[in-house]
């Protein structure tokens, strides 16, 4: 199931229930406002950046790597994991 554009587990933010957040694939913006990953992906009508021609681009990079907000790229693995598993449903593997 896909929870964020960006990869993260949102399942698992120990904002979630603090802020209210319903997820951004739920909401407008984020609890922290504006979101430029966000933004791109539904922009293109992709569901997470996993699907984009250009994936992995700077803003998602700089988004994952961040000092404050990042997580070591660890979102990045998880859009990676969700377009292998599209990849295989849609070759019936």
């Amino acid at each position: 199931m896909i929870e964020s554009r960006c990869g993260i587990i949102c399942s698992s933010c120990e904002y979630k229930e603090s802020m209210g957040c319903k997820g951004c694939v739920n909401i407008d913006n984020p609890f922290w406002g504006e979101c430029d990953v966000k933004k791109c992906c539904e922009d293109k009508k992709s569901e997470h950046c996993g699907q984009c021609e250009s994936f992995v681009c700077d803003t998602l990079h700089s988004f994952a790597y961040a000092e404050k907000e990042g997580d070591n790229g660890k979102r990045i693995e998880q859009c990676k994991a969700w377009s292998e598993k599209e990849n295989r449903s849609k070759s019936g593997v």
